[in-house]
């Protein structure tokens, strides 16, 4: 039997909120064009855009330490680099901006379900990180954005601003902390859920659930015939298409793969799983009111930094701490395996080879990770909240990332902690590659695409 071949003018591989960003953006600059959004799972934004599998932080370089690194041999004010804060301050109001007026249009009907103010608060110990935290503010605080954020080692003031973290520590203690106020919760997978279900109700947008992308081509008119394979049995179908995103998470770098193009070459995906543990004492829940970050500590990587959240969820407070990483070998938390040694080619296995060797201190901090007992786990939760009881905390799975790895200029490879847009040459398809700070800049990243494609 022939294989049905559908046609669209543009075709979204994955269903997260980066798909939906973008097809919103092509929906109003490409009035009745084609467009078709193909996802894996039986709904849309159950990956990494679902609430439980992201720390649902607004990122705008507000409390991020590892965002304001310091330059090496300085020590006197201004030593403080802020270059990446400002920039993904930018980039996520510049989103927020979107997102609301996507419900002045009616595209999000509920953006109360979506975004909620919740304090950004950076909290450190020790003399030298509270040095660190006073330069980081006096760097930030010239800064319009950041203008209204506080900085205080007054132990009776981080008190109001944390209340249930200071029961039990040591006043004698070494500690600061910068609050922010206007920071926010985003529960990323309702703002995709939302525009989702204003896009599948236009003439000119198709939602496809159940559906595995297995391959793409290029053919000689530099259109793509795209493979898809559906749950049903026998229920293979292709669609041919002039411009292909793939925004499938940890699942784009296999897809990038098989598309062949020259731009693509050398890039290899490193996999970490994560894990939060979730409160579910409401007592204790009620009593915490901020998304608090601490510092990583030296050697350790940036997905090490801990904190502990406020959350908003389907209408719900809820309490997190984490994340507790670990090694996998699966790109997407609903993948395979077999996901990572499938994605070793010709062309990156050095990348890889030379990732995993630059980045030795990485593999050891993973393989501790995931030898850590719930005991263990909530030890290290102590050290930010010293009264929590074993009793009122649980172990749930978060979702996947996948971070770069690239090809450096000795042909080896070097592992990035960020996001990447690869287009090819001809501009008809770009991939998303990457993690953190991902969905915050979710507006910025797919309007580049846009510039950059069109």
């Amino acid at each position: 039997m022939a294989k049905t071949i559908k046609h669209s003018e543009f075709v979204l591989i994955g269903g997260g909120i980066m798909s939906a960003t973008l097809a919103i953006q092509l929906f109003e600059k490409f009035p009745g064009k084609k467009i078709t959004i193909i996802e894996k799972l039986p709904k849309m934004a159950e990956e990494s855009s679902e609430a439980w599998n992201n720390a649902g932080t607004g990122h705008a370089g507000n409390c991020e330490l590892n965002y304001t690194p310091e330059k090496k041999g300085a020590v006197k004010k201004g030593s403080i680099d802020t270059t990446k804060a400002i920039n993904i301050s930018e980039q996520f109001n510049e989103t927020l901006s979107f997102w609301k007026d996507c419900a002045e249009k009616g595209y999000i009907k509920n953006l109360s379900k979506c975004i909620n103010e919740v304090p950004h608060i950076s909290f450190v110990e020790g003399t030298k990180n509270v040095e660190f935290l006073e330069k980081r503010w006096n760097a930030l605080k010239e800064v319009p954005h950041f203008r209204d954020m506080v900085f205080s080692k007054d132990i009776n003031e981080i008190k109001e601003w944390i209340p249930l973290m200071m029961e039990g520590r040591d006043e004698k203690e070494s500690i600061a902390a910068t609050y922010f106020e206007k920071g926010y919760d985003v529960n990323f997978g309702e703002i995709a859920d939302q525009l989702f279900n204003f896009l599948g109700k236009q003439d000119n947008v198709e939602l496809v659930n159940n559906s595995n992308v297995y391959n793409l081509q290029q053919t000689d008119n530099k259109r793509w015939l795209i493979s898809v394979k559906g749950q049903s049995v026998g229920k293979h179908w292709k669609i041919v298409t002039n411009y292909v995103f793939i925004g499938a998470g940890g699942g784009a770098l296999p897809l990038l793969e098989k598309s062949n193009i020259k731009e693509a070459r050398g890039y290899g995906g490193f996999p970490i799983s994560g894990l939060w543990l979730r409160c579910t004492n409401p007592e204790v829940i009620e009593r915490h009111q901020a998304k608090v970050y601490g510092k990583a500590k030296k050697g350790s990587p940036p997905m090490s930094v801990p904190h502990m959240d406020t959350r908003m969820i389907n209408g719900r407070k809820e309490l997190l701490f984490g994340p507790f990483a670990g090694f996998t070998t699966k790109f997407l938390k609903h993948g395979s395996m077999f996901d990572l040694p499938r994605s070793v080619e010709f062309d990156n296995i050095m990348s890889l080879l030379g990732a995993g060797y630059q980045n030795l201190p990485l593999v050891k901090y993973l393989i501790k990770q995931v030898s850590l007992s719930f005991k263990d786990r909530m030890e290290m939760l102590r050290e930010f909240y010293p009264e929590a009881n074993d009793d009122d905390w649980k172990i749930v799975v978060a979702g996947q990332r996948v971070q770069i790895i690239k090809r450096n200029k000795k042909g080896f490879g070097k592992l990035e902690f960020g996001t990447e847009i690869i287009v090819s040459k001809d501009k008809t398809i770009a991939a998303l590659l990457g993690a953190s700070p991902g969905a915050s800049t979710s507006y910025s990243v797919m309007k580049s695409v846009i510039e950059k494609c069109f």
